[in-house]
């Protein structure tokens, strides 16, 4: 008897490694898209509908990494790989003679506004504005286009993914160079790098700040609990459309940098305004929306289908994967 097939695209990073492994472990043959190691390349549309025609589930990671400067080059081509695989996909579905019945898609819970005020569900929350949020919103926008009637899609919204990841360690980095102390947004000269993109780009095209006193809110989830609620999402077939994936637990800016010290064992932990960020991150290369974004998205949908999180807390988790990382102070 053969295996169901899962197919995964954008596989090479660690949260599409993780699956990957999920999946064999579950009994699929797991095929992949991508570059060069793949079953099948994205130039290689007929070799991409092969793989989906009769599929059990498609799993679709593939995008640049935004762990970057947001330069004019990184911002389109940001934007083009995330758009241009996911219309790559739907055609092949919309193509195939047996489609699978499930899709996944990755988004991210950066399409919702600054909050401070309270948390951003799928039923209620409010898209924001400007150019992480027009990637967003274009990137889910092509993938919801068009009736696919065989196959259900689910749009995961992924908050700060703590594993073997960027994100992960440019925070544990910030925490070693002694600016793990709460991170204050504010004033910084005029730049054009986060203004809108895409078909229809909003926001008026300055850097927004804010008086958050590095109270800004800190959404994330647990690696395992990426791939756990992957797993509950598949054998439930009740889940569809936009999910935040996003631990309960919600931190701010000030918990999140002293439970950081703690585990990394950094005695120092100096606060950093916007114009020692700017500097830091631009030698990390990376932008500081990572740390002064005050993003709160609750899994509502999760939650309320009976997921149960192994790391709902925030403290349990920077543990497990500064440990797994190799960071503990000796």
């Amino acid at each position: 008897m053969s295996r169901p097939l899962a197919v995964i695209a954008g596989a090479s990073g660690f949260v599409g490694r993780a699956l990957v492994r999920a999946f064999a472990d579950d009994g699929y043959d797991v095929r992949t898209i991508g570059r060069a190691g793949a079953d099948a390349q994205w130039t290689d549309a007929d070799g991409i509908l092969t793989l989906v025609d009769g599929a059990e589930v498609v799993v679709n990671l593939a995008g640049r990494s935004v762990n970057c400067r947001y330069t004019d080059a990184n911002r389109d081509e940001i934007l083009r790989s995330r758009v241009e695989t996911t219309r790559v996909l739907r055609r092949a579905i919309a193509a195939a003679a047996t489609p699978p019945p499930l899709w996944l898609n990755a988004s991210t819970a950066t399409i919702y506004r600054y909050a401070l005020d309270g948390p951003q569900t799928e039923r209620d929350g409010e898209l924001g504005a400007g150019f992480s949020v027009d990637v967003a919103r274009t990137w889910e926008d092509e993938f919801f286009a068009d009736d696919l009637p065989s196959t259900r899609r689910v749009a995961l919204r992924m908050a700060i993914v703590l594993g073997d990841g960027p994100a992960t360690r440019t925070l544990v980095r910030l925490a070693r160079l002694g600016l793990g102390g709460p991170q204050y947004d504010g004033w910084w000269f005029a730049h054009r790098r986060y203004r809108g993109i895409g078909p229809h780009p909003t926001g008026d095209g300055r850097p927004p700040w804010h008086r958050s006193g590095g109270r800004q809110r800190f959404s994330w989830i647990h690696l395992d609990d990426v791939v756990g609620a992957v797993r509950f999402i598949r054998d439930d077939p009740g889940i569809s459309g936009p999910v935040n994936l996003a631990a309960p637990g919600t931190s701010d800016n000030r918990e999140l940098m002293a439970k950081l010290r703690r585990v990394v064992g950094s005695p120092v932990g100096l606060p950093a305004w916007r114009f020692m960020l700017e500097s830091a991150m631009w030698a990390l290369r990376t932008e500081p929306e990572l740390v002064l974004k005050s993003r709160w998205a609750t899994p509502e949908a999760l939650t309320a289908a009976g997921y149960v999180f192994a790391y709902p807390q925030l403290e349990p988790a920077l543990d497990d994967v500064v440990a797994a990382l190799g960071e503990r102070p000796h």
